[in-house]
């Protein structure tokens, strides 16, 4: 058995994002880590407080069989049913870290539990390149730096605006002034002169707009030849994907939002999405990941893991998409570390060995990482062992 004999909970703040840290170990000394996805907007606190008061269900779990531990935590909390981001945010940091630990202990890759690599490397794409501007061509001129960086697939919110203490701030009430709504079109035909047209684009809309400006800027998407448009609904207006459903050429993406196979069910039945975006920190964690992305192969949709959190989060990705079929390029935030306070909690950071906008799947054994136990000790929140003692 692996019997867990402890978890710590980490509750990180650092150059403006702040991700919560599981790390669990058995009574035999193998640790396993994971991250609840809640690293900027709100819920961080809650998610580090959601861990502990899943403690007592976790403590003495066996991650021999990390389902049975998943099952019953979902089957008895009474909120995972029909819960949203806090509660599994949690969760999929438990699975995570139960996962690495069971991978660790059989001496190979997460992945190589799920019986897949489909690759030995992915593409990645650049995103958070374009928040310190306002303006039209300032923001567009902005992507140089990742391309100059080799990545060749951006991502980009062009109705947001530059916000002091913040990443970015979205578009309020659903509409943008007329000001607002050109400066946006500008925005993105100015981006697509400047990139040139052999470089990858996706507009994340952040389910922004009203009815009327939604088609009215899916029609200038049209001109750009772009990978995807993101949420161009709100989260939980799935009836909007389905009563569009075709209208537009332009591929569309939703999902970061959306938690376990039941959310992404109902979203696939809308038959309004081509690409799907769980995310492995908050959708249900590593195996909930890999079951969505099978399930999405039955509705004939691909899959692009969300990733907004820490290098942790990263790196668990990795492991899910290799062994997911129809997987394409990873979310990624290449500029989170320019910030002075920026935590990096992990030794070996992903991030830092991309190359030509590709990264390769980690061959160590667990998630392929090593957490970095100097930067995070100082966010200590939770230790059981001490709590009990």
């Amino acid at each position: 058995m692996l019997t867990i004999e402890n978890m710590r909970v980490f509750n990180i703040r650092g150059g403006g994002i702040h991700p919560v840290i599981v790390e669990l170990v058995t009574k035999d000394g193998i640790t396993g880590y994971g991250e609840a996805a809640v690293a900027y907007g709100l819920g961080a606190n809650a998610a580090a407080g959601m861990l502990s008061d899943l403690a007592p269900k976790i403590i003495g779990a066996d991650a021999t069989y990390p389902r049975h531990v998943w099952h019953e935590v979902y089957d008895n909390s009474f909120w995972t049913k029909g819960g949203g981001a806090i509660v599994f945010a949690a969760l999929s940091a438990i699975d995570q870290a139960l996962w690495d630990i069971k991978a660790k202990s059989l001496g190979v890759p997460v992945y190589e539990l799920f019986g897949a690599k489909f690759e030995g490397s992915i593409d990645v794409y650049a995103n958070g390149w374009s928040s310190k501007h306002d303006d039209v061509l300032g923001w567009a001129k902005s992507a140089e730096r990742p391309l100059s960086d080799g990545y060749r697939i951006l991502k980009c919110y062009p109705l947001a605006s530059e916000a002091k203490g913040s990443t970015l701030r979205h578009v309020q009430r659903r509409h943008l002034s007329d000001e607002a709504y050109k400066r946006a079109v500008d925005r993105v035909r100015t981006l697509r002169k400047v990139v040139g047209p052999d470089i990858g684009l996706m507009l994340d809309l952040s389910g922004g707009l009203n009815n009327d400006q939604l088609i009215r800027f899916m029609d200038v998407c049209a001109e750009l030849d772009l990978i995807w448009v993101e949420e161009p609904f709100d989260a939980f207006n799935l009836q909007g994907l389905r009563d569009f459903s075709g209208r537009w050429s332009v591929p569309i993406a939703a999902g970061e939002r959306i938690y376990t196979r039941n959310g992404f069910r109902n979203l696939l039945d809308t038959g309004g999405v081509d690409i799907i975006m769980p995310d492995i920190g908050n959708c249900g964690g590593m195996f909930e990941f890999v079951q969505i992305a099978a399930m999405a192969e039955a509705y004939n949709v691909r899959v692009s893991a969300h990733n907004c959190a820490s290098s942790l989060c990263t790196a668990a990705s990795l492991q899910a998409i290799t062994a997911s079929a129809m997987s394409m390029p990873l979310e990624t935030y290449p500029y989170f570390s320019d910030a002075n306070d920026y935590v990096q909690v992990l030794e070996n950071p992903p991030e830092k060995a991309v190359a030509n906008g590709r990264l390769s799947i980690p061959t160590s054994p667990g998630l392929g990482v090593e957490v970095d136990k100097n930067a995070v000790a100082p966010y200590r929140v939770f230790d059981y062992r001490e709590m009990t003692a």
